[in-house]
């Protein structure tokens, strides 16, 4: 078993990556390669620097990786925002995956 596997902050992340696909597989067609595409990223990168970072052999390290996945949940956060305002997500949907976030 990895360090990560044990992580209570790295299985919150991944159900959020799995959040964000599921909302993401109805949006329009021609966000495939942007939006949707951006939002996925980040959404995986967040559990991917957790995973990574918690790797690592020094404590400074992994929080670096920490500090990179908190800026990638800032850049999900942003391309939410965007989605909702673009209607692909409505406002219920957007506070639910919110307060995920608030881990």
């Amino acid at each position: 078993m990895f360090r990560f596997e044990s992580l209570d902050i790295w299985h919150l992340a991944i159900e959020y990556a799995n959040r964000i696909y599921d909302l993401t597989i109805k949006f329009p067609r021609d966000e495939l390669f942007a939006l949707t595409s951006q939002l996925r990223k980040a959404g995986v990168s967040i559990s991917a620097n957790i995973a990574e970072g918690s790797l690592s052999d020094s404590s400074k390290e992994f929080k670096s990786f920490l500090n990179y996945a908190i800026r990638s949940t800032g850049e999900t956060i942003s391309e939410l925002v965007m989605a909702k305002k673009r209607k692909y997500i409505s406002e219920k949907e957007f506070h639910s995956v919110m307060k995920k976030l608030r881990f």
